[in-house]
Formats: C-alpha cells, structure tokens, sequence
C-alpha cells in the first residue's frame, strides 16, 4: 500500500513536469554543478515519461529557517520533487519543481493507520497460527502425557480390584447367569472390564434361556404324541385283539401321531444344522415363476377345499437352493391354507421390485393380530395361545421358512389384519438372465 502511495506520488510530479516542459516555464540554474540531493534510482526511468526519460530526479527539502527550528511537520512541508533538465548551452541545468508537502501532510497519517491494521492483522494471524498449530499437536500432547502415566504407574489394575472381580465371576454359573458385576473401584480401568464382561453375561445368559426354552416347547411337543400312542397301545392291549374297529382305530392313530412325531424331529434337526451352519446349499439359478406354480398345483391337488389363484405373467429368476426355496413357498402356502376357511381363496403372486425377486402369498383366512406379527417366526410360536394342535404342526415352519430367506439373503414382510386375510412378501436378490451364471454360483458357494 505504501509502495503505491508512493507510485501516486510521483506520477503526479512526473505529470507537472512535463507540462511545464511544454509550456517552457523552466527556471535556468546559474549554477553548472547539480544540487546534491536523494536521487531516485535509475532502474525507474523506463517508466518515466519518455520526454524526460533521461533527467535526474531528486527529492529535496528546505528545511532550514535562520534563528528557529522547523519541526517535523514543517520539515515534511517543505520536502519537493525536483526533475533536471540539461540545457544544452554552457551546461547550464533548469529544474522543475514539485512540492509534495500538502500531499504527504494527507498521506502520512493515512499510511500511518494503514501500518496500525496490517500490525494488528500480523499479531492476529500469528494468534491464530498458533492456535492452529496447537491443536494440531494436542492428540500428539495427549498420546506423550498418557505414555508417561503409564510408564509411570507400576500396576494400572490394583490387585485388590481384580481379586474381587475374579471372585465375582467364579460365583457365576448356569443356574446364576442373570447375575451382573458390580466394581466399586473407582479405577475406571476396572470399570470397562465389568461393563464388557457383563455385556458377554447378558448374551450368554439370551442365549441360554432361547436353548431353555426350544428344548421346553420340544419337550412339549413330544409329549403329546407319546402319550397319545401310549394310550392306543393299552386300547390295544386290552380290546385290539378281539375288536376290529379298536384295532383299527388304534393304528390309524399310531399311526398319524408316528408321523407327526417323524416330521417335528426332522424339523427340529434342520433348525439345528442351520444353527450349526452345517447345512450346505446347492446353489442354482431358480425361476421363482415355475416354482410357485409348481408349489400351487401340489397344494390344489391334495386341497379341493379352497380356490388357488397365481399370477406369474413372466419368468423371474434368483440364485439359491431350489429346494430349499420351494420349501420356504411352501410352508407359506401350508400356513394359509391351515388358517383360511372352506372355501376360502389362496392366491401366489411373484414379482419384481428394486433388484429383488419376489414371492407374494396373499389369503382370505382369520389374519393375525397386531401384537403377533412381530413373533409369528418364532419357534414353536402360535397366535392361538393354547398350544393344542387343531390345525396341525408343531409351530416351527415359519421358522424354518425364515431361516431359509435370510440364508438366501432376503427378507420377509407381512400385511395382516384381523378376519380379513395376510399377504406375506418374500424378496429375494433378482437375477438377471443376461448374466453369467457360473462364476457367480461359484463365488456364492465358496462363501458357504
């Protein structure tokens, strides 16, 4: 700023010079040596006008009053640029004169705020620097601060605090897993250790009372039958043998209940290999449109009770196990028909939405309450409350089916409402028949 000040300056005093060479109001120097004064370099003739390029220029003062002393205002008053110009005759020199007082009188106090901010500006820019760079380095500040505390400290965790940690969790068994540490320490070290190992007690203790619970329904679930073929085996030992129609009876229901007996321990043995992952998948491309036709025509043939609908306009293709797919659609299927009445319609869709493929089993059946939606694919979870078997199962296929679903990597929805009907969504990844299908089936088969 002040380099342009000055810039302003001499363009005006270069400006009066010329205009006073043109009009040849030159004052002749008599005397043949040039006045000493402050010269200006030379480097700035290439930007001096170019009538004058080649005269000297001095910036003078008179700052010299006989018997009193000019102050500095005064002295900056009298200060004046000052342009030689050569003659030619007898080396005699003319000068022109500019004064600059009344500009530098303005100028000064301007320049003099001017350098008041940028100082002000340096100090803040220098605070601000040094803030910035102090954060910068405050997690390094922290990190060597927490390195010497350490280094400093023999022992973090005090003996006391983990003898009695150590006694807690001991007095920790099966029959006692709700149990919970308590640290009064006030080591916080200490602290995060019970929280983290209560945090394990928590899901080890879900974990157990879920197993607790599966073995008590299955439990239940094999009772019925065994006492039921207990009884039939006395109705035999007593009248089988002399009374057809108990004979009969007696094995019709044996029978039936053997069968049932069959397919819950084989169900309960496919929930507990998928629990231990050892359930392979035999991955394939399905056409999700064939197969829940497929599924339909089965259960029309076997179920002349209610009205089967499907709409499969066009082919709509996922990769998993066919089998297993088919299992999932058909445990739906099952469900619907168990909970619609006579004559009742069932009615399977299939679809596509946002890269999924999609299964829809909608039915007119009794439909689920709000607050059993949520549990509905809960082992041996019925929405009946008692745990009678009127429309058959041991309450494990909707179980099975979304073990199945999430295997494949999709998801299940359900719409229902009370004595109007269910629809349940099954999506599953779509796939595109313009790909590939060999490298995929083996990427996704290494997974497993």
């Amino acid at each position: 700023m002040i380099i342009l000040f000055l810039g302003v300056v001499v363009m005006r005093a270069e400006t009066y010079a010329v205009e006073m060479v043109q009009t040849a109001g030159i004052e002749e120097n008599s005397s043949e040596e040039v006045p000493q004064g402050i010269g200006l370099p030379k480097v700035l003739q290439y930007f001096y006008p170019e009538k004058l390029r080649t005269s000297l220029r001095q910036v003078v003062w008179d700052g010299f009053i006989p018997g009193r002393k000019l102050t500095h205002w005064e002295q900056l008053a009298s200060i004046k640029y000052r342009v030689w110009v050569e003659l030619g005759e007898n080396n005699a020199y003319a000068y022109i004169d500019y004064p600059l007082g009344e500009l530098l009188l303005f100028l000064f106090p301007l320049m003099a705020v001017l350098l008041a901010f940028e100082f002000l500006f340096l100090l803040d820019s220098i605070g601000k620097g040094a803030r910035a760079i102090r954060r910068a380095l405050q997690p390094i500040a922290e990190l060597t601060q927490t390195a010497r505390k350490i280094n400093t400290r023999k022992n973090i965790l005090s003996d006391p605090g983990l003898r009695a940690l150590t006694g807690t969790i001991d007095n920790i068994d099966a029959a006692e897993l709700d149990k919970r540490i308590s640290v009064s320490s006030t080591q916080k070290e200490l602290k995060e250790l019970a929280a983290a190992i209560n945090g394990l007690l928590e899901r080890v203790h879900n974990a157990y009372r879920s197993q607790i619970r599966f073995v008590s329904d299955a439990s239940h679930e094999l009772r019925t039958p065994i006492a039921v073929i207990q009884g039939y085996a006395n109705l035999l030992d007593r009248w089988g043998k002399h009374d057809p129609e108990a004979l009969q009876e007696s094995i019709d229901a044996i029978k039936s209940e053997a069968e049932y007996m069959k397919s819950l321990v084989e169900q309960l043995l496919f929930l507990a290999r998928g629990d231990n992952d050892s359930l392979q998948l035999s991955l394939e491309r399905v056409n999700l449109s064939e197969l829940a036709a497929e599924v339909v025509r089965e259960a029309a043939m076997i179920d002349p009770q209610h009205e089967f609908q499907t709409y499969t306009d066009h082919d709509i293709y996922t990769v998993g196990d066919v089998q297993l797919i088919k299992q999932a659609v058909r445990i739906l299927v099952d469900n619907s028909i168990k909970y619609t009445p006579p004559g009742g319609t069932i009615t399977v869709k299939t679809g596509s939405d946002k890269g999924y493929a999609q299964v829809v089993v909608q039915d007119t059946g009794i439909g689920i309450g709000p607050e059993d939606v949520p549990l509905v694919f809960e082992r041996f979870y019925r929405s009946d409350d008692s745990r009678a078997r009127k429309t058959g199962g041991a309450g494990l296929g909707l179980s099975i089916a979304k073990w199945i679903i999430d295997r494949h990597k999709g998801y299940v929805e359900i719409l229902s409402r009370k004595d109007i009907g269910t629809r349940i969504t099954v999506s599953f990844p779509q796939y595109e028949i313009e790909q590939s299908v060999t490298p995929d089936l083996k990427e996704e088969e290494n997974e497993d």
